[in-house]
């Protein structure tokens, strides 16, 4: 398939899967009721309260947010994985996600109300994490081996803060289980304000770098000797992937394994430019994304199965089976 028909494949679904999420639900309202209630809002209608607020405070932003934390998990993996030569690399995998989940709940613990200092404390601790893992897999020898065992060790130490936070003060978070696994089952529309405009703007800074990104492929003596400067490109295109792992955290929780499948999924179609890459990333990352919050709040109804559950599910078998096929690629 051309890349052509990748982007209308990928806006395609897109549209259908923002449609049937919207209005397809398993409680208080059904498909034909929420398509008329829908555009009966847009339209001057009369309508329930409750039927605007399922639509407009609940079902909404859930499509929204997944849509936008698909696209940032998808690209920070992306380009995690193209700048440090490792297509293992993710933010789940080598702790942004859970430096941007301890971070969050210490904003929590501190400012309570305030939106803002969420969204800042998890790039905060996005970036901190990641930085850690640079720089352990730099003082040891980069190669893919000891980045991921580098990102292991910082993810577990992320974790086991967490934890303590969670414990020391419980009633920072509504459900443990909920924001550990991740999920949009109490995203509020509040948290897209911050998030999303960062988010937006984060990739288009990548898109700006692909070129630079380009040169990595080539190693960094030829992309020295083509006049790029490798070391700041690299640490400026890790940060901003840091910053979008991070925003998806402050919105969703701690998300796994979308910013593994994706990149690699665009992967087996063919090598493309970094801006094009970049691009599918979005759009088929968004994709994915609302696929499993949509099959999670209707597989096993009238229960609703977490989000981050389900993608567990999907993402450690696939990653299983990425370090078998790799094998001798990884043996550095």
């Amino acid at each position: 398939m051309s890349k052509k028909g990748f982007y209308i494949v990928g806006i395609v679904i897109f549209i259908f899967l923002a449609f049937v999420s919207v209005f397809a639900g398993t409680k208080g309202l059904s498909f034909k009721e929420g398509f008329t209630a829908f555009f009966g809002i847009f339209s001057g209608k009369e309508i329930a309260a409750g039927t605007k607020i399922i639509l407009l405070k609940i079902r909404l932003p859930r499509v929204i947010g997944a849509a936008f934390c698909g696209a940032a998990l998808s690209v920070s993996g992306l380009i995690l994985q193209t700048s440090l030569n490792n297509t293992l690399a993710s933010p789940g995998i080598i702790g942004i996600n859970s430096g941007a989940g301890l971070f969050v709940l210490l904003a929590s613990l501190i400012f309570p109300f305030s939106a803002f200092a969420k969204t800042l404390g998890a790039f905060t601790g996005a970036i901190i994490s990641v930085l850690i893992v640079y720089l352990i897999s730099e003082r040891a020898g980069i190669s893919k081996t000891t980045l991921i065992l580098a990102g292991v060790a910082v993810s577990s130490l992320m974790s086991a803060g967490i934890d303590v936070v969670i414990t020391m003060h419980p009633e920072i978070v509504a459900d443990k289980v909920a924001f550990s696994l991740g999920g949009f089952q109490n995203l509020n529309i509040s948290s897209l304000y911050f998030s999303a405009p960062i988010i937006l703007a984060g990739i288009v800074a990548l898109i700006f770098l692909s070129g630079g990104i380009d040169l990595f492929a080539l190693g960094d003596d030829a992309a020295y000797g083509l006049g790029l400067n490798v070391r700041f490109y690299r640490v400026a295109v890790i940060l901003i992937s840091g910053v979008l792992a991070g925003c998806a955290v402050s919105v969703c929780g701690l998300l796994g394994f979308v910013g593994l499948i994706i990149p690699n999924f665009i992967r087996m179609f063919g090598k493309n430019n970094a801006r094009t890459n970049i691009i599918l990333c979005v759009i088929f990352g968004s994709d994915f994304l609302m696929l499993c919050d949509l099959v999670s709040r209707l597989l096993f109804y009238p229960y609703e199965l977490p989000v981050g559950l389900f993608l567990s599910c999907l993402g450690s078998p696939f990653f299983i089976w990425m370090l078998i096929s790799k094998r001798k690629k990884l043996a550095v």
